[in-house]
């Protein structure tokens, strides 16, 4: 059995035991809406862009010549590309998509 297996095996036997047991109970009913308020929820996705936001911000300040604006502070943020690697593509490829910045954007001030 390889390890993908044994995983899905035991969230499945954890996931109905637990059903099994607080279905209908406090705890049941409490562990449903933290998973509502957490991940199913509208303000889930508001947060997540607001996150991405602070994100993408923190990017431009470290990064600033990737959009040809001279920087000194350049020289020592290039010390954290290993670790920024994959956001930084990531960032990269969003910031260079004007169209959906730029709908993101008037999405939450709702123009």
């Amino acid at each position: 059995m390889s390890l993908v297996r044994r995983i899905v095996a035991y969230k499945n036997a954890l996931e109905s035991r637990l059903r099994e047991r607080f279905e209908d109970t406090l705890p049941g009913l409490w562990a449903r809406g933290l998973y509502h308020g957490l991940f199913s929820h509208p303000a889930y996705e508001i947060i997540e862009l607001e996150a991405e936001d602070i994100e993408d911000a923190f990017m431009v300040a470290c990064f600033p010549d990737a959009f040809g604006i001279p920087s000194p502070v350049s020289y020592y943020t290039a010390e954290l590309l290993p670790y920024l690697e994959d956001e930084y593509e990531q960032w990269q490829r969003r910031m260079w998509d004007r169209g959906s910045l730029l709908e993101r954007k008037g999405k939450q001030l709702h123009f």
